[in-house]
Parts: structure tokens; sequence; C-alpha cells
């Protein structure tokens, strides 16, 4: 599994699923997601719980979705992430920018 995406029963929200390695591999994927679609999201979610690696790249991307959704007005919810994720979070200065569960 790589990444895939769906709209939630609300109609408003696009959840973006990542499996396996959350990395450059993955930008073409991640990016056609939220691009592909006409329509415009109120939020999105990043579901977090089958990502087995995260780095640098990932960052860049989460951010690349910010700003496509709409900078510092973006409703972004990063879910499901594992305590190491979450640490990386943290070190980055993440939770100031996204909701992190």
């Amino acid at each position: 599994m790589s990444v895939s995406s769906s709209r939630l029963n609300d109609g408003k929200t696009l959840m973006i699923e990542v499996g396996g390695r959350f990395d450059a591999s993955v930008l073409d994927e991640f990016r056609e997601c939220y691009e592909k679609t006409s329509v415009k999201f109120d939020s999105y979610e990043v579901n977090l719980r089958d990502a087995e690696y995260l780095d640098s790249s990932a960052l860049g991307m989460l951010l690349v979705l910010r700003d496509f959704a709409g900078g510092d007005k973006a409703s972004i919810l990063i879910s499901n992430c594992s305590s190491e994720v979450k640490r990386i979070f943290a070190i980055s200065s993440f939770e100031k920018l996204f909701d992190i569960q």
C-alpha cells in the first residue's frame, strides 16, 4: 500500500491514507490525491495508521498540502500517528500548524 484518498461521509473532508514509506517515492501519488479532484474540500485528514516510515520530504509534502488547502486557514487533521511520528512532529513544531492525533 502506498497512498490513496477518499471522500468522507460528510462530503466536505478528503481523507488521504499513507501506508508503508512516507517519503519522496510517494510525492506524485500524494499530490494527485488532493489535486486530481475538481471538488474543493473544507478539510483534509491524513491518516498515518499504516505508515511505517516518515522523513523530511514527507514533512515538506504536508506543508505543500497545507498551502494548497488555504495556508493558515487550512483545516488539516493528521490522524493515527505512532508515538515516534508524534515526536518528529513535536521536534518540527508541526503541532502549531496541524491538528495531530
